[in-house]
C-alpha cells in the first residue's frame, strides 16, 4: 500500500514514511492508493478491540510486519491505557445506542488514535533507519492536545509543541495541558482560533528555510494532528468494531459530532471498504459550515466564529474535508483545494453517503437534561449528536466523543441552574454525586498540580516559540 499526496505530488510513500513526514511537501494530505476492502466483516463478531485493530491496520500498513503491528496495538490498547476491557464500549441508553470512546487516558476519543501513534511512530523511525529528532508540531481545539501530550511525553527521540487558543478550551482541558511535566514537551497558548493556530502550524511545517535549520541540526518536522495518516487510520478500527457488537446484518447510522472531519472520515473509509453503514450523519454545532455544506453543496468557511459549549468542534476550516474532496472530486481537484486553504468558497456535489444537522447552544443543553432524565449523562459533543439524531428522525449509533467530565460546568448547570456557584473542578465531585460513581482518576488533583507552561503568543510568533524550545 502506498501513500500520496491529495495535491498531485506523484512520489509514492509507505506507510511507515507517510506517519513519519505528515504532511506532503505540497501542503496536501496523504491518502492511501486506494481503499482495501474489508472482505468477510462477519469473522470480526468474536474479536476483541486488539484483534479488530490488527486486523484492520494490517491492510493498510503493509510495510509493517505482523509482529511490529501487533506490538503496537498491544501497547496501545491496555489497561493501563484504557479504563474499560471493552477498549471502546457500545452503550445502548436513552433510546439510542452511544459508542463510547471516552475511556482512555483523557478521557476523549482522540486517545483513540494517540494511544497508538507514538507506537506506529517510534517503530517506522527504526524501520526507516532514521536518525532525527522528531518534533512533533500541533494545533488543539482541546482534546487532541491533551491526548498527544499524553503519547508522546517522556519518549526519547520526540519533542511535542502543542498550540492551543488561550480563550477556546475548556477549564479542565487547559488544566491538564499547562501542567503537563516532561522535558520534551512544550504547551503555548494563542491569542486566536483553531483556525488560526492550524493555518500557522501548517505554514511552519511546509517554510523550507525552517526546515532546512532544523535538519542541519538533527530536527525534523511531523505532526500529531488528524491530518497524519497513523491519526486517521485507527480510528476506522472503531466503526468495525461498534457494528461487530451490535449483533445486527442490517445497515446502520453513524452519528458523528464533527470538528475537523478526521472522526466521520473515518468511518466514510469504513463504508468504502464495505461497512454497511447506511448514513453518516455529520453533527455540527453553531459553526456548522461543514452541515451547510451537507445541506447545499456550498462550502463556505467565510462566516462568523462562535465559541461554544463544544470547543473541539469549534472550526471552520476543517483539514480532513480535503480528503473527501480528493476522493469525490472528478474535476478541478487542485483549484478546489487551493479555495479551501485559503478559506474561499466553493461548490461541490454532496456524497449521498452524508447528511448533516446542526444544534444551537440551547439544544445542546436541552439535550443534556432530557437524556440525563432518562438515566443517562453526556458531554456537549456527545449533546450536539445526539441532537443531530433527533432532527434527523432516524436511528443509529451516536459516536460519544468525551466524558461528562471533562466539561462540568456545562453539563451540570444544564441539568439544574443551581449548580452555577461551583467551578469546574468542585462540580467533580457533585457530578460523581449526581451520578453515584466517583471522579475519574485522571482528574483526581488536577486542580492544584503546579502550572508548568503559561507562555501566550500572537500567531505570528508561534515560530519563534518552536525555535525556542528546541533550542
Amino acid at each position: 500500500m502506498k501513500y500520496f499526496s491529495t495535491r498531485g505530488d506523484k512520489r509514492a510513500l509507505t506507510a511507515s514514511q507517510s506517519i513519519i513526514k505528515g504532511i506532503a511537501d505540497d501542503g496536501g494530505l496523504y491518502v492511501p492508493e486506494e481503499i482495501p476492502s474489508g472482505g468477510n466483516i462477519s469473522e470480526l463478531s468474536n474479536f476483541s478491540y486488539n484483534e479488530t485493530a490488527l486486523w484492520l491496520m494490517q491492510k493498510y500498513f503493509t510495510d509493517y510486519t505482523h509482529d511490529e503491528l501487533k506490538g503496537c496495538v498491544d501497547s496501545a490498547y491496555n489497561a493501563a491505557n484504557f479504563f474499560s476491557p471493552d477498549v471502546a464500549p457500545l452503550v445502548h441508553a436513552a433510546g439510542t445506542s452511544f459508542l463510547e470512546l471516552y475511556h482512555g487516558k483523557t478521557l476523549a476519543f482522540k486517545d483513540m488514535a494517540l494511544s497508538i501513534l507514538p507506537h506506529l511512530m517510534t517503530t517506522a523511525l527504526k524501520k526507516t533507519k532514521n536518525p532525527k529528532t522528531q518534533v512533533i508540531l500541533t494545533a488543539t481545539s482541546g482534546d487532541t492536545g491533551v491526548a498527544a501530550l499524553e503519547g508522546f511525553k517522556d519518549i526519547d527521540g520526540i519533542k511535542i509543541i502543542v498550540f492551543y487558543p488561550e480563550n477556546g478550551v475548556s477549564v479542565v482541558q487547559k488544566q491538564h495541558m499547562i501542567t503537563q511535566n516532561a522535558k520534551n514537551i512544550c504547551v503555548v497558548g494563542i491569542k486566536g482560533n483553531f483556525d488560526d493556530a492550524q493555518s500557522e502550524v501548517k505554514r511552519i511545517l511546509l517554510d523550507k528555510r525552517l526546515n532546512e535549520q532544523l535538519d542541519s541540526n538533527g530536527y525534523e518536522f511531523s505532526s500529531a494532528n488528524s491530518i497524519n495518516t497513523g491519526r486517521l487510520i485507527p480510528q476506522i478500527v472503531y466503526y468495525f468494531y461498534a457494528y461487530s457488537r451490535l449483533g445486527s446484518q442490517g445497515a446502520v447510522n453513524f452519528v458523528v459530532p464533527t470538528g475537523n472531519f478526521g472522526n466521520i472520515l473515518a468511518g466514510y473509509y469504513a463504508k468504502k471498504m464495505g461497512l454497511p453503514i447506511d448514513k453518516l450523519i455529520c453533527a455540527s454545532n453553531e459553526n456548522r459550515v461543514l452541515c451547510d455544506y451537507f445541506d447545499t453543496g456550498v462550502f463556505d468557511s467565510n462566516r462568523p466564529f462562535y465559541l461554544t459549549s463544544s470547543p473541539s468542534m469549534d472550526i471552520l476550516v476543517p483539514s480532513n474535508f480535503e480528503r473527501l474532496v480528493y476522493e469525490i472530486s472528478s474535476d478541478n481537484v487542485q483549484e478546489r483545494l487551493t479555495r479551501l486553504s485559503t478559506k474561499q468558497r466553493f461548490t461541490l456535489d454532496v456524497p449521498r453517503d452524508f447528511v448533516g444537522y446542526a444544534a444551537t447552544e440551547r439544544e445542546v443543553r436541552a439535550a443534556i437534561k432530557k437524556v440525563f432524565a432518562q438515566g443517562y449523562l453526556i458531554d456537549p459533543h456527545t449533546a450536539v449528536a445526539y441532537t443531530a439524531q433527533e432532527k434527523s428522525g432516524e436511528r443509529g449509533v451516536i459516536v460519544s466523543t468525551a466524558s461528562p467530565y471533562k466539561f462540568t460546568k456545562t453539563v451540570m448547570t444544564s441539568i439544574d441552574d443551581k449548580y452555577e456557584r461551583y467551578d469546574d473542578f468542585e462540580l467533580m465531585e457533585q457530578m460523581a454525586e449526581l451520578t453515584r460513581g466517583s471522579v475519574p482518576v485522571q482528574f483526581c488533583g488536577l486542580k492544584g498540580r503546579d502550572v508548568v507552561h503559561s507562555g501566550v503568543a500572537e500567531i505570528a510568533g508561534m515560530e519563534k516559540c518552536v525555535l525556542e524550545f528546541l533550542q
